[in-house]
């Protein structure tokens, strides 16, 4: 009887060379994600700062997946070849298999829009506002689209056509948007728009042992391992880059330690008013963890991981800046490497976990350490005024494509010159919504044509501006323009 797990949308027959290898049926799946042009696109996609803008030694979206992979991978290897209870719950949920994980990994972040984060608010919002959809844009739902529509391998309908247990795998947020509750992510996540619904269910059906809203052990592994990459490796990019402050930081964490017992007794609203007083933010975000996740917040656990990171980030790697020399580069990897070892090693396995957890995840003190370092670029990157004003460019950037493309599809004289790819995804949307139509009409406000033409539209639009790479939005922003002096090599992104 053939595993549910390893069944494909529609089935295939491997070839010689694909049944060689171990585990055929999930090889033959991380290798189509890595050969996949949407794969490859991620090297040019924004992790957190752009390399345009800091150099080519920070980290895109490709070297993190990539990272991502190797830290989950280990850990799946290692639960998967131990005989304790905590393989024994794994195995009896559906398995951590390595190449599997490996599979999630290299395929989570494919569905991020050009310019990181705040791509993906901007395509959220003009989805909603220009076009009436009301599921907006998502990355991690954009994700899936890719996986199991947008990308073909070698058949239409399916996308890559690939194994349940992948596409289960990436399903971080396995739920449509609103229907998140107070589970991790919250009602804003998402990963599957309601026109790929049917398939995220049919992959999840495979897993009958977990719970409806719950992750696969895979994809928890998966999701712990991007949390542990993303921490760290942003870290490596703002030391490199010299960002990070070590006065500026060392007061945050200095004063919130010796004021302490006055920061309690402020309320959220004071903190909140005068985040520029050191001490403020660490408190307010010891508020948030408490408020969001009282099931592990603890406040001893808090305060040694602020003492943590303080004493090996803050008062060790970040008071040495950078210089580029040799020895700078060991410091910093032997800082990474011991992290990632002791966060691997801090790994828990729970038969039903808590509503805002994973069944694998990290242990009660790994977690906080992953918040507060998580927390310093949150606080001293990403509030940055200039990279405000650069992201604020960036969204004009994306909001001008969207106008420019709708107009041009809206314009009867030109719209058949339109790009054959964005022609292309507009009618495969329309397709998508028209069968959502008939299959749960209540999903599809007054299902008439010229509703759906206009829902397919919009969505085709969305998925092919979010398709693009940095470079090449701002690259076709200047062709909509008529400002490019170089046509036709800007037109072949086209």
């Amino acid at each position: 009887m053939t595993d549910p797990r390893q069944a494909r949308r529609l089935p295939e027959t491997l070839n010689e060379f694909q049944q060689a290898e171990g585990h055929p049926q999930f090889r033959v799946d991380v290798e189509r994600i890595r050969f996949s042009p949407f794969y490859s696109r991620l090297s040019a996609v924004t992790q957190v700062i752009s390399q345009a803008g800091a150099g080519l030694a920070v980290h895109n979206r490709l070297t993190h997946s990539v990272k991502v992979a190797a830290v989950a991978r280990a850990i799946a290897t290692h639960l998967s070849t131990r005989t304790d209870e905590r393989a024994s719950i794994a195995a009896e949920l559906g398995g951590a298999h390595p190449v599997v994980v490996q599979a999630a990994s290299a395929a989570h972040d494919l569905g991020h829009p050009p310019f990181g984060h705040l791509g993906e608010q901007t395509l959220d919002r003009l989805a909603r506002t220009r076009f009436g959809l009301d599921e907006g844009f998502e990355g991690n739902a954009q994700t899936y689209r890719i996986l199991t529509r947008l990308d073909e391998h070698d058949r239409p309908g399916v996308g890559l056509n690939l194994t349940a247990a992948v596409r289960t795998a990436v399903l971080k947020y396995p739920w449509r948007r609103g229907e998140g509750g107070i589970r991790r992510g919250g009602a804003s996540k998402f990963n599957y728009y309601a026109i790929d619904e049917q398939d995220a269910l049919q992959a999840l059906s495979a897993y009958p042992l977990i719970e409806r809203g719950q992750q696969t052990v895979e994809c928890s592994i998966m999701d712990i391992s991007d949390d542990i990459a993303y921490s760290l490796h942003d870290l490596d990019d703002f030391y490199r880059a010299g960002l990070l402050n070590p006065a500026t930081i060392s007061a945050e964490f200095r004063t919130w330690n010796r004021d302490l017992a006055k920061l309690r007794a402020l309320d959220v609203e004071e903190l909140a008013a005068d985040t520029r007083t050191p001490g403020h933010s660490l408190e307010l975000l010891w508020r948030r963890l408490l408020s969001k996740d009282a099931w592990i917040a603890d406040a001893d656990a808090f305060r040694a991981a602020v003492t943590k990171v303080q004493a090996e980030v803050i008062d060790g790697l970040v008071a040495v800046p950078f210089d580029g020399s040799l020895e700078s580069e060991r410091v910093l990897a032997r800082f990474t490497s011991a992290w990632i070892a002791r966060l691997q090693s801090s790994i828990e396995v729970h038969r039903h976990p808590d509503i805002r957890s994973g069944h694998v995840s990290l242990n009660q003190q790994a977690w906080h350490e992953v918040a507060v370092l998580k927390f310093l670029h949150e606080r001293f990157i990403l509030e940055r005024p200039d990279l405000a004003v650069y992201q604020r460019g960036q969204a004009s950037v994306l909001e001008r494509l969207v106008d420019g493309f709708a107009a041009w599809l809206d314009d009867p004289r030109d719209a058949r010159r339109a790009p054959r790819r964005l022609i292309d995804l507009v009618e495969l949307a329309t397709d998508d919504y028209r069968q959502l139509a008939q299959d749960a009409p209540q999903l599809v406000d007054s299902p008439t044509n010229t509703d759906l033409a206009r829902l397919g539209r919009g969505r085709g639009i969305i998925d092919y501006v979010a398709a693009l790479t940095d470079a090449q939005a701002i690259s076709l922003d200047a062709l909509l323009a008529g400002q490019t002096e170089r046509l036709w090599d800007a037109g072949q992104g086209l």
